[in-house]
């Protein structure tokens, strides 16, 4: 197999960190690595993306299990290692992580991410369920992990993505592991498709107005949400069916809930008086 080699440089890099560099902290425990592969189950029929290679130690190990790599790098000081590695299924992209154009086919992402821009690569991977993100084994900051596990949440978007993907953290990792060691704990969280979305792709928008309007008061008690949307008889019915006491709060709802909620304003409730983001 020849070696691939990247059409997508950004040739108007500088040479100094990018805007999106700092937080990244590199994991050099091979054992550690070899386990990120392991869990996240490849093999020689999937394309991998990896946000934030930076010396390929990771690259590696995906590179000997993948189809084919994307290994996203902005840093120029990285680039050159990267490209020279000989990594025979690896295509090294030079871009911006938020600013890479996700695959068509089936992917996977494989990444040790940039801890200061977590949230919003979620956003970027999650936020939209008709992509075609499989799976995927993310390192991330131990707080970030926990906020989107949570039982309790208070960022609609998190809750959305719950309707298409079950996120899980499924251990945490010592700082010991990364040069430089950061400051604050990490975890590894895995991120799976659902076989059976709880909200209809094409009610994406739908759901994210509904989520956006009641999570803005998420203290709220559940019986006056549902009465700012159905009628008395049919919020009766709707906290019957999801099993919650109208003093209840509003952020106490898990993703089965919401979806009961979307799905019966869907079908009962007059497009007009949906809430609107």
């Amino acid at each position: 197999m020849t070696k691939k080699t990247s059409k997508h440089r950004n040739r108007n890099i500088s040479n100094g960190e990018p805007p999106n560099f700092s937080g990244q902290h590199l994991i050099h425990n091979k054992k550690l690595l070899n386990e990120i592969v392991k869990r996240a189950k490849i093999s020689n029929k999937d394309l991998v993306l990896e946000l934030g290679a930076g010396k390929g130690a990771l690259t590696a190990v995906l590179n000997e299990q993948a189809r084919e790599v994307w290994a996203i790098e902005y840093d120029s000081r990285f680039i050159n290692k990267l490209e020279s590695s000989g990594m025979q299924n690896t295509k090294v992209i030079q871009k911006d992580i938020l600013k890479v154009r996700l695959p068509r086919e089936p992917f996977v992402v494989v990444s040790n991410i940039p801890f200061a821009i977590t949230t919003n690569i979620m956003k970027m991977l999650l936020n939209n369920p008709k992509n075609s993100l499989q799976r995927a084994i993310i390192i991330m900051e131990k707080g970030a992990a926990k906020r989107f596990t949570s039982k309790s949440v208070k960022d609609w978007y998190v809750m959305a993505w719950r309707m298409w993907f079950d996120i899980r953290i499924e251990k945490g990792i010592s700082r010991d592991n990364y040069s430089p060691p950061p400051r604050v704990d990490t975890a590894m969280v895995s991120i799976v498709r659902k076989k059976q979305p709880l909200v209809s792709y094409k009610n994406v928008k739908t759901l994210q107005a509904l989520l956006a309007y009641g999570l803005k008061y998420p203290t709220v008690p559940v019986n006056n949400f549902l009465r700012s949307i159905f009628t008395a008889p049919q919020a009766k019915k709707v906290r019957a069916e999801i099993n919650v006491v109208p003093e209840q709060t509003v952020n106490s709802l898990n993703e089965e809930h919401w979806s009961t909620i979307c799905n019966t304003m869907i079908q009962y409730v007059p497009p007009y008086l949906w809430p609107r983001k």
